[in-house]
C-alpha cells in the first residue's frame, strides 16, 4: 500500500515538473496591455524604464506587403490554440506560417527558426512584414515571433501576432511586458 501510494505522489510530481517546463519552454507569450483593430493608431505611452525600440521607416508600404498585412488582419480574434496554424486556432509561428503561405513565401515552421531567415536588422530599420523575435520566458531563448504591422509618425512598432492569452492581436513594443521580451528582428520579404 504504502509504495503505490509514493509511486503515485512520484507520478504527479514528475507530471507537475513536466506540464510547468513545457508551458515555459513553448509558450507563444502573451500581453496584459493589448491593442486591438479598433485602435491601432492609438500610442501606447512610454515608461521611463523602456528601452527605445522605435523605427525611423517612413515610407509606403509596397502592394505585395499590404497583402500580408491584409492577409494577417483578418485573423484578428482568432483564439490561441498549441500548434495551431488555421483559422480556428493559431500558436504564434503558425500565424505567421500561415499569412506568408497564403501569399506564396514559405518560411520555418518554429519560431527559432523563424528567427534564423532572412536578414537580421536593427529595429531602427524595421518595417511593415518584417518578423519581430521574443523572449517571453526571459533569457535570450527565441519563444515568439510577430510581423510588423505598421510603424506610427513618432516611431512607434506595432505587431500583430498570436498570443497565448488573446489570440490574434495587434501590439506596442512600448508595451512594457513586449519591450523587455523583445529580442531582435529579420527581414524575409
Amino acid at each position: 500500500m504504502k509504495m503505490r501510494v509514493f509511486k503515485n505522489d512520484f507520478r504527479i510530481k514528475q507530471l507537475s515538473v513536466l506540464l510547468i517546463t513545457s508551458s515555459l519552454i513553448v509558450s507563444c507569450g502573451s500581453s496584459k496591455s493589448v491593442a486591438t483593430k479598433k485602435n491601432t493608431n492609438k500610442t501606447v505611452a512610454k515608461s521611463e524604464n523602456l528601452r527605445k525600440l522605435d523605427s525611423k521607416f517612413d515610407g509606403k508600404v509596397p502592394k505585395s506587403i499590404n497583402s500580408v498585412l491584409k492577409d494577417a488582419e483578418k485573423y484578428i480574434g482568432t483564439p490561441y490554440k498549441f500548434g495551431g496554424n488555421t483559422s480556428s486556432g493559431f500558436d504564434c509561428s503558425g500565424f505567421t506560417v500561415k499569412v506568408f503561405e497564403e501569399n506564396d513565401f514559405k518560411i520555418p515552421r518554429r519560431s527559432s527558426d523563424q528567427a534564423e531567415a532572412g536578414k537580421k536588422i536593427d529595429i531602427s530599420e524595421v518595417k511593415p512584414g518584417d518578423l519581430l523575435f521574443f523572449a517571453t520566458a526571459g533569457g535570450s531563448r527565441v519563444s515568439h515571433v510577430g510581423i510588423v504591422h505598421d510603424v506610427n509618425t513618432d516611431g512607434e512598432v506595432k505587431f500583430i501576432h498570436a498570443s497565448t492569452s488573446k489570440g490574434v492581436i495587434i501590439s506596442s513594443l512600448n508595451e512594457k511586458y513586449w519591450n523587455k521580451a523583445y529580442l531582435h528582428a529579420q527581414r524575409v520579404l
